[in-house]
């Protein structure tokens, strides 16, 4: 009779992984040795003043704008979709948003959260169409990339009399107490108390070169703790990476999976409208090249953060050091000798780079060869 116990076999589903190997199954990994790569380049390259405070803001207000797009993109990338409108909802948010406030002259406390509803309107009816039809998300939202373009162009004549741009903004929220939380800078008082410390960089005058956070870093951040803790720490999150690894499975094991994919082309296009919102009353108008293009960067700041375009892996904290790449360098070449042009071909090879990075990683958790 042989002396071994259960309790005496090591169960192999109890085996501890190396930190390394935990480590490099990390989703956004490559972002935060990419953001790392590119901090040790523009160490070398650049202007000192890129990595003072007033330069560290001035990159990090792009990429805080492009970051909450990202985000979102990169939640719906996780459960298994695309959204190619959300450039082009940016638009049409900005424009819905502007007519309230100005058109209409709604107050801020109501043409806010109308324009959030709005676009969650908007984007149930991507959801929709793709669930409905069984299309690829690509090909349903590749077309209202150009309808909600389209929309926003007509409705911005139609609003005008004739212009692609509609002003005002400015005028017509002065003095609304929500102005604060959407524009301009937050903390003034800090930073004026910490110039007169001598602790931050003043102006001859002795004011701060640098009068507060740009109310976007701050949203940034905000949004991407949220986001985090959403696919971490709750059923909701554990829904997003079923439905985006096998939708059959996670159906019949009982995840709402039509319900979370188009909740998930709401959240994305709310992320849109955001954006919208803050860019439009900082601008003080909105017009109908707003947001141009920013579909595809949002897409590749989520895939150099670690999302798969199959679905099922990823994180919002490394679109979120994704973003801070693209602000890095956007804004990084110009404190350099380098012809800003080099930017799209940083974009195509850093979207190179992280697919190929990701794909080996994918196998490496998978088993697969």
């Amino acid at each position: 009779m042989s002396d071994t116990t259960p309790e005496s076999v090591a169960d192999e589903r109890l085996k501890l992984e190396s930190f390394g190997a935990r480590l490099m199954k990390r989703p956004e990994l490559g972002a935060i040795a990419g953001v790392f790569l590119v901090t040790i380049f523009f160490l070398i390259t650049a202007d000192s003043a890129m990595f003072t405070l007033s330069g560290v803001m001035n990159f990090m207000t792009p990429a805080a704008q492009l970051g909450i797009l990202a985000i979102g993109a990169a939640l719906l990338m996780i459960g298994g979709e695309f959204d190619l409108s959300i450039g082009s909802m940016v638009a049409f948010a900005g424009l819905f948003f502007a007519a309230a406030t100005v058109t209409i002259g709604l107050p801020l406390i109501i043409a806010i959260p109308a324009t959030f509803v709005f676009a969650a309107l908007v984007g149930s009816i991507n959801g929709f169409i793709v669930i409905r039809s069984g299309l690829p998300s690509f090909i349903v939202t590749l077309a209202f990339l150009f309808i909600l373009r389209g929309l926003s162009l007509v409705g911005l004549k139609l609003a005008t009399g004739g212009s692609t741009q509609l002003r005002g903004v400015r005028d017509a929220t002065e003095g609304d107490w929500l102005v604060p939380f959407f524009s301009g800078d937050a903390f003034p008082g800090l930073f004026a108390w910490l110039a007169d410390k001598g602790w931050v960089e003043t102006f001859n005058n002795g004011s701060p070169k640098v009068p507060g956070i740009p109310v976007e870093i701050l949203w940034f951040l905000i949004i991407a703790l949220l986001a985090t803790w959403v696919l971490l720490r709750t059923p909701v999150g554990n829904w997003i990476f079923a439905a985006g690894g096998d939708a059959n499975a996670a159906t019949n094991s009982g995840v709402p999976v039509k319900k979370v994919k188009i909740s998930l082309f709401m959240v994305t296009a709310c992320c849109a409208a955001m954006v919208a919102i803050i860019t439009v009353m900082d601008a003080g108008s909105t017009d109908a090249r707003r947001g141009f293009q920013k579909e595809f960067e949002a897409i590749i700041a989520a895939v150099i953060g670690g999302c798969l375009l199959t679905g099922g892996y990823g994180s919002a904290i490394g679109a979120f050091f994704g973003a801070i790449i693209f602000g890095m360098v956007v804004i990084g070449l110009t404190y350099t000798g380098f012809d800003q042009d080099w930017f799209q071909v940083f974009l195509g090879g850093m979207l190179l780079i992280a697919v190929l990075f990701n794909n080996a990683i994918r196998k490496r958790v998978t088993g697969e060869r």
